[in-house]
């Protein structure tokens, strides 16, 4: 099972994160987040209900292009490259020249662990589950 680590960290944060990678200040961590959102409302936004039945599909069909995965999802081929190409920006989806050019959705990720810091000081995992 392949789990893609998520972050919530404001725009400051990030910023102080990324530039102290930079200096050299900063090795992240093997367990630490590889992708970032700014506010849990953007990750559950782009991860709606509606969003990862389309991820369920991809994964369970297969499809060979943005058209044959429209057709099955019942979606204007605009609105899902739109939201796919959001999606791969987030690592969420992998989209790769098939046959003519036609691009291929894929879902690399069987899961997302999203790690929320409730106090501010640091970045912890917070799971769903009691």
């Amino acid at each position: 099972m392949k789990t893609l680590q998520i972050g919530i960290a404001g725009y400051d944060q990030m910023k102080a994160r990324t530039l102290a990678i930079a200096r050299g200040e900063h090795t992240p961590a093997k367990g630490e987040p590889k992708v970032w959102f700014t506010s849990i409302e953007s990750f559950a936004k782009l991860l709606s209900e509606h969003n990862r039945q389309l991820l369920e599909l991809i994964a369970r069909e297969r499809p060979r292009s943005l058209t044959e995965l429209a057709e099955k999802a019942g979606r204007s081929k605009s609105n899902l490259s739109r939201t796919l190409k959001t999606m791969s920006r987030y690592g969420l989806v992998e989209l790769t020249p098939g046959e003519r050019g036609k691009l291929v959705p894929r879902v690399p990720y069987d899961q997302v662990r999203l790690d929320v810091s409730l106090t501010g000081t640091r970045s912890g995992s917070v799971s769903a589950s009691p």
